[in-house]
């Protein structure tokens, strides 16, 4: 029988691996996959910050637990998975979402600088996809990867923002997720991205001063930044079966920024 809107969306009995967990963007994300039912694994690099989302998405009634990990470093991407695998069997659902910015003129922006962003917010991408898909989801035959790009990936920032490493690495994450989605289809593993907006948290903080909530919210149709909620059905969408027939995607969260700007 066809199965209802609650059926679909329901993840219980699945697990999830969330890097970037412990804050923002990621522990939203969290919090949607946990409250439709998935166990939920949170990683960043930091145990205090990750001992204190756990604790709140305990408080919600959601499963979860953490692993600190520098997804910057292979060797920590490699414990990270080998960790997760033994504690929860095998993951269902991957979130890649760790990721860094560096302001600075593209003329002066230092190299090792764009490694760093690079490095994270791309090659950890690809390097804990690749583990979990030959460990786990390509045997199975399933699997879902959700990949956290941004509106910064679809074209350049206003006069004032110069952030060339992340843009790039974002651009990189949305052509990333198409790729391997064509490639991994015949798995059954679906790969699709999100394209977050302005969200105030601790790495906007800085945007958030120079130019003011109001001003950067007026920049939207909607005339709102993104808030706690934005982000949660789209993360049950593509980690859910009513988004099975969904991969290869990207969809801007951005109240509608990326409309008024031609991404």
């Amino acid at each position: 029988m066809t199965r209802t809107i609650p059926q679909l969306f329901d993840l219980k009995g699945k697990t999830a691996l969330i890097t970037g967990g412990s804050r923002g963007l990621g522990l939203q994300m969290a919090h949607a996959l946990g409250e439709a039912g998935a166990r939920v694994l949170v990683s960043s690099r930091k145990a205090e910050d990750l001992e204190a989302a756990t604790a709140e998405l305990k408080a919600a009634g959601i499963d979860a637990s953490w692993i600190a990990a520098d997804c910057s470093k292979e060797e920590d991407i490699q414990r990270l998975a080998d960790e997760s695998l033994q504690r929860l069997g095998a993951i269902d659902i991957l979130v890649n979402n760790a990721g860094a910015a560096w302001g600075a003129p593209a003329e002066d922006h230092p190299v090792e600088a764009w490694d760093k962003v690079m490095n994270l917010n791309v090659r950890s991408y690809f390097i804990l996809s690749q583990i979990l898909a030959k460990r786990c989801m390509i045997e199975r035959k399933s699997g879902r990867i959700i990949n956290t790009a941004s509106i910064a990936g679809l074209g350049g920032n206003p006069s004032g923002m110069n952030t060339i490493a992340y843009n790039t690495s974002k651009g990189a994450v949305i052509n990333f997720t198409r790729a391997l989605a064509a490639e991994w289809g015949k798995y059954g593993i679906t790969v699709n991205a999100i394209c977050p907006g302005f969200f105030p948290s601790r790495m906007t903080v800085g945007t958030l001063k120079a130019m003011g909530e109001e001003k950067l919210a007026s920049h939207a149709p909607l005339r709102r930044l993104g808030d706690d909620e934005d982000l949660k059905g789209l993360t049950v969408l593509y980690a859910s079966d009513a988004g099975k027939h969904i991969t290869g995607q990207w969809l801007a969260v951005d109240g509608g920024v990326s409309v008024v700007t031609g991404g």
